[in-house]
């Protein structure tokens, strides 16, 4: 890697920095917490309701001290080994479960943990957790609608349609555990008015099962910034939950659950040209390592190319097909990336706002894959 450990510094300047002062052959993926405690400041000054952080999108242990540290109280677990986690880093957090589908082992596991929040979205997943849990649990049902304006819609997987929604609420209610409500508008969503579709939603079906809810939780979805020069609007987003929340007689609390919005920009992804074939450029990351879910969500262009010497590397960009390390053919960008024309074997180039679905997505397939993780001052 270039640097021996005891000569590195504990938090490097920048990318540039470590770039010169690395070389690295293998991928780096940099880390500013600054970055990262003022996200969560954003989410808890202008989210009106409980913010918690999803933790699949990066379970790094940094990440979660970092959060709880500036303020986030509850973390949204998919899993045993997510709720365990979080039991050891932040003792007496929040911790939601919900994960709509889950073995009655993980059920067990979760309610030993002592986890009080859970969500569900089908009357076979209701049973199994009724038979399990204490009373007075939180149980929120997953609705679904067919809203546009995200990467992806999380319909396709779970939710429950309105009319079975308010069936589910009756039921919670007359097991005696608390009813709520929760929706995802689906990833990287962009437009506040996914957000007003759902709530108005939520009030109808709160009307239609006759059922005052306890918490409505508005679900992932908020954006992380991935397109050059297109800052997400975020408090477009607040100001429209706020909003649209009034269409209910009795509001209920809200909850939140960001993922990539939250920890995706605290990462720069550190990359290396290990070839320049005509207009084709081969990296040392790929679509199997930090760069996995570009191929489902699209290219992440918020990028700079860096000379050996960390400089700039300026010229005329023009498309490049980019392709990752390993020998599958289906290791390659989506598209094509703007880069200068003049780049060359042994630049780096920096993915900014690679934090989310990255780290912990990385296979090593094909023997790469390896990944050196350090902290930064800021990305500039």
């Amino acid at each position: 890697m270039g640097l021996t450990e005891s000569r590195a510094p504990a938090v490097w300047t920048n990318p540039a920095q470590i770039v010169r002062d690395m070389q690295p052959d293998h991928p780096v993926m940099a880390f500013a917490p600054s970055v990262l405690r003022a996200q969560a400041r954003r989410f808890l000054q202008g989210f009106p309701g409980l913010v918690t952080y999803a933790v699949k999108a990066n379970p790094d242990r940094r990440v979660i001290r970092t959060l709880a540290l500036a303020g986030i109280t509850g973390f949204d677990v998919a899993s045993p080994a997510e709720i365990d986690l979080i039991g050891r880093l932040v003792p007496g957090a929040a911790r939601h479960y919900h994960n709509p589908v889950r073995s009655r082992a993980e059920i067990d596991h979760a309610v030993a943990a002592g986890v009080g929040v859970w969500s569900v979205d089908c009357p076979s997943e209701l049973e199994k957790l009724c038979a399990a849990l204490p009373q007075a649990a939180e149980i929120a049902v997953r609705f679904k609608l067919p809203i546009k304006g995200a990467a992806y819609d999380f319909g396709s997987k779970f939710g429950a349609t309105p009319d079975l929604a308010a069936e589910l609420l009756r039921v919670v209610a007359a097991r005696g555990h608390s009813p709520s409500l929760t929706f995802h508008p689906g990833t990287q969503c962009t437009d506040p008015r996914a957000w007003d579709g759902y709530i108005r939603m939520a009030a109808q079906i709160s009307r239609l099962a006759g059922i005052r809810i306890h918490r409505l939780n508005v679900g992932g979805g908020f954006p992380s910034h991935r397109v050059n020069g297109v800052a997400p609007d975020l408090a477009a987003i607040f100001a429209q939950i706020r909003r649209s929340v009034a269409v209910f007689a009795d509001a209920p609390l809200l909850v939140c659950e960001p993922g990539r919005a939250l920890c995706g920009d605290a990462f720069s992804l550190i990359t290396r040209i290990k070839a320049v074939r005509d207009s084709d450029i081969f990296l040392n990351d790929g679509v199997y390592g930090g760069l996995t879910e570009l191929p489902q969500i699209g290219n992440l262009d918020r990028i700079e190319v860096l000379t050996p010497d960390g400089q700039p590397r300026e010229g005329t960009v023009r498309p490049r097909t980019v392709f990752g390390p390993t020998c599958d053919s289906l290791d390659r960008l989506p598209g094509e990336l703007a880069l200068p024309g003049n780049v060359s074997e042994g630049d780096f180039v920096v993915f900014h706002g690679a934090g989310a679905y990255s780290t912990v997505t990385n296979t090593q397939f094909n023997g790469f894959g390896q990944m050196a993780q350090v902290s930064v001052k800021a990305f500039s």
